[in-house]
């Protein structure tokens, strides 16, 4: 099994970005699965576009994208993406999108063809917090997200693809008292874990991880 992971470069005037980082850490054979790392800029349009060349180029089983999520207490793998761009904060090249499309042809979304269930099991077995994450939001993440699974439907019908919300790495909140925050460690063990469970888990496992609001 080949395995592209794919995390972005720094974003909103943070001098790092722990996805990127964090894949950096990771092994890069896991469980058998050969690991392909890629940096990927977050620019709309640029991103999707970068990470599509690599799923022609790879030819990977799997795409696992990877996000932070800075606010967020643990390590968060997404069940949804959307077809829509709704920028809060311009990107790195100043694009701000705003209720657009990702694609006009795309579905309204796409549910994750990752098995998110069984990698919040794995990545707490590790003793590290995680859960389901119902919005990716609408910012670069979900537009990956969203390409991610737009290609694979449209070009690479057995290709599993996915996306991984990371919180912030320690040394980002130094300055921000009482913002989670999570060893850099720590987060490439987590994303280790996701892969675990891509690799022995061909479908998601049947447990309780939806949410009430």
């Amino acid at each position: 099994m080949k395995i592209l992971i794919t995390g972005f470069d720094p974003f909103g005037g943070e001098p790092v970005n722990p996805a990127f980082e964090a894949v950096k850490l990771m092994k890069d054979e896991i469980a058998g699965a050969q690991i392909v790392k890629l940096e990927i800029p977050t620019v709309f349009g640029d991103s999707i576009e970068k990470v599509h060349a690599a799923m022609v180029a790879e030819k990977p089983d799997v795409v696992m994208s990877v996000g932070q999520a800075g606010g967020r207490f643990g390590v968060t793998p997404e069940r949804v993406a959307i077809n829509l761009s709704d920028a809060r904060i311009p990107d790195n090249k100043g694009n701000q999108p705003l209720d657009a499309p990702i694609f006009e042809d795309g579905e309204t979304g796409y549910l994750t063809t990752l098995p998110v269930k069984a990698m919040v099991e794995k990545i707490k077995e590790k003793g590290l917090p995680a859960s389901v994450s119902y919005t990716a939001g609408s910012y670069v993440c979900n537009h990956v997200m969203y390409g991610n699974l737009y290609y694979a439907a449209k070009e690479f019908p057995n290709m599993k693809a996915g996306f991984v919300h990371v919180p912030f790495m320690t040394q980002q909140v130094v300055n921000r008292p009482n913002v989670p925050s999570m060893a850099l460690s720590d987060i490439a063990l987590a994303l280790e874990a996701c892969v675990e469970a891509i690799v022995e888990n061909e479908k998601d496992i049947a447990v309780a991880g939806g949410e009430t609001h």
